[in-house]
């Protein structure tokens, strides 16, 4: 994968693309026009130009025959593939989204995921994967020692950061927790010289309200989309082999 970009595209147009080729490169899997984050990382994967049916082919041989893979913007898949999934959604420019520290807060790391991992089961926020702590910064709120409100890093295109995982117990919530946890992260990314920006489902009404709130902007209206590469799907190579996402 080339580390170039296309000085006319805006980072954001392509956000996944951006990142595996900048600054998220060392969690990339990538073969020609195409590349993945790692799968314990994020379930995302990206196309160099959406219009190029190599870049699709390039994919489709990353992946593997009948693998499901989630892409963002508004990609048509060529004949073959199948949409097993498409989710309507808002990307939020968050430029004039003040940076705050929240006093309270902790760094949350390895040894947080398995709280990590039953919060965003509970909340559902979008993808939350074992290691998706590691692409980024991620800040939690403890009440009484147990994890009731986080949120983090996830893609990193040049000059920005998406920040993301939001979530709250339901127990917690309307104290302003998520509001002080963006704001604390926000100021991390401010620090280090990039932008915020936010993903969320177009259905997630109460989630674009607060964002809006804040000071995000739309930007754009991407597509959230669950496709399966044509084929059957390839037979373990031995029977002990070890095996080896829904709302963005």
């Amino acid at each position: 994968m080339s580390p170039d970009t296309d000085t006319d595209t805006h980072p954001l147009d392509n956000p996944v693309w951006a990142a595996l080729s900048g600054p998220h490169r060392d969690f990339a899997v990538s073969g020609g026009r195409a590349a993945r984050y790692r799968t314990d990382a994020n379930p995302f994967a990206a196309l160099d130009d959406p219009d190029d049916p190599r870049a699709w082919e390039d994919l489709a041989a990353l992946v593997g025959p009948g693998t499901e893979v989630w892409l963002t913007g508004l990609p048509t898949p060529p004949a073959g593939w199948e949409t097993v999934l498409a989710v309507p959604g808002v990307q939020l420019d968050g430029s004039a989204v003040p940076g705050e520290p929240a006093p309270e807060a902790v760094r949350l790391g390895a040894a947080d995921v398995p709280e990590m991992l039953d919060l965003v089961r509970l909340t559902e926020p979008g993808p939350f994967l074992p290691r998706t702590v590691e692409l980024g910064t991620y800040l939690g709120i403890r009440h009484e020692g147990r994890l009731v409100a986080m949120a983090g890093e996830r893609m990193r295109p040049p000059g920005w950061t998406e920040i993301s995982a939001v979530c709250t117990h339901p127990d917690h919530r309307g104290k302003g927790l998520a509001a002080r946890l963006i704001r604390a992260v926000a100021a991390g990314i401010h620090e280090r010289g990039d932008v915020p920006f936010l993903h969320a489902a177009a259905g997630n009404v109460n989630a674009i309200r607060l964002y809006t709130s804040m000071g995000f902007v739309l930007r754009r209206e991407p597509v959230f989309i669950g496709v399966r590469t044509p084929g059957a799907p390839d037979a373990p190579d031995a029977p002990d082999a070890p095996a080896d996402e829904k709302k963005a």
